[in-house]
């Protein structure tokens, strides 16, 4: 019998390491998992600016970046700098966006945080002026990075599981809902669901339309309809994907036994594959888990990583953009222009789930 292939999982790395890049933010996704995998993967950021400067300084200290600068405006001066790391609530990322495109003749580039706007109209709008400027854009949706969802891609490209018929995920966790949030009254949907909507689109393309369901979660206090999200994806081939993102999961921290974790299925004509998302045990490095089997390789397959999504996936999305830069060509997976397709499935939802019925991509993108 023949030997399994060993699944690509890992990140393509630029063949320059040393692009100058300057980080605007200093909170937990940029100090904790932005800066330390850049160090790890040998990438070069040397500046950063944050809206509290002894926040920035003490990121700073602590990563050993050569430069603090008081002001996003000084960042934006810094003639040193060639791509931006934007690491910023996505309500206050659209200004960043707007100020950063007046330096597109020194800029070559900018990673921004998902979601990429408000909503659709102000994401496309985003793309637009970085388009428009000649800058080249990526999205940090670096759920494609996690390690497991990245070997799926691969198994699903070498035809291993045959043509896909159901990919299921289902979420339970209590994640830690930002204070902007309430300001927002986004939950779910547009800032837990939006990794899984992408991981799909990673998997299978583009689906016709979804159908959500949502009900508010009985723990959190501001005011929100998208805490327990259940939406359908439908795919012309005849393909279904679907998810429960439950962040009630039950009275976990009010007194009761829990039980928390990722799962992810997906069945082919030809294989099956199964998957855990290690990340609800953050900061414990826990790793994302595949196992297969597939007509191929009968027996059980289960490859093994010691790299994790948070911090380790981080690199990627980052080093996806140097590598475009590189080669003068789009992002390979998360460029600006693909990640509007995402930001329209998560507006679909919404307008799904208030509506209770399919929605069709074509009516966010045609604005109906």
């Amino acid at each position: 019998m023949s030997v399994p292939p060993t699944l690509a999982y890992l990140p393509e790395l630029p063949r320059r390491k040393d692009w100058r890049i300057g980080v605007v933010g200093a909170g937990f996704i940029v100090a904790d998992c932005h800066l330390v995998a850049y160090r790890q993967a040998g990438l070069n950021p040397v500046a950063i600016a944050s809206r509290t400067p002894a926040r920035a300084r003490e990121v700073a200290a602590r990563h050993g970046l050569p430069k603090v600068h008081e002001t996003l405006a000084g960042l934006l001066a810094d003639e040193s700098l060639e791509v931006l790391d934007i690491g910023v609530p996505p309500h206050e990322q659209f200004g960043v966006v707007r100020e950063a495109v007046r330096y597109a003749k020194r800029l070559k580039g900018i990673l921004c945080q998902k979601p990429l706007g408000a909503n659709y109209a102000q994401a496309r709008e985003l793309v637009r002026l970085c388009e428009d400027a000649g800058l080249t854009l990526a999205v940090n949706q670096n759920m494609r990075y996690d390690q497991a969802v990245r070997a799926a891609k691969d198994l699903l490209g070498r035809g291993l599981l045959g043509e896909p018929v159901l990919a299921t995920l289902e979420l339970r966790a209590i994640p830690h809902w930002m204070p902007w949030q309430a300001e927002q009254g986004w939950c779910t949907l547009r800032i837990m669901s939006i990794h899984h909507l992408d991981t799909f689109r990673f998997w299978f393309g583009d689906p016709a339309r979804v159908y959500a369901s949502v009900r508010p979660d009985p723990r959190t206090r501001f005011a929100h309809s998208d805490g327990i999200c259940l939406y359908i994806l439908e795919y012309e081939n005849g393909l279904r994907a679907t998810a429960w993102d439950d962040v009630w999961t039950g009275p976990a921290r009010e007194g009761c036994a829990g039980e928390i974790g990722i799962r992810w299925r997906i069945e082919g004509l030809d294989g099956l594959a199964l998957g855990t998302v290690g990340w609800p045990k953050y900061p414990e490095r826990a790793p994302s888990t595949l196992d297969y089997a597939c007509k191929a390789y009968p027996g059980w397959q289960r490859p093994r990583w010691e790299e994790v999504w948070f911090p380790d996936a981080f690199a990627g999305p980052m080093a996806e953009l140097l590598c475009a830069l590189e080669s003068g060509r789009a992002p390979a997976s998360l460029s600006g222009r693909d990640n509007l397709k995402t930001m329209a499935l998560v507006d679909a939802c919404y307008k799904s789930a208030a509506e209770r019925r399919a929605v069709e991509l074509a009516e966010i993108e045609e604005g109906k």
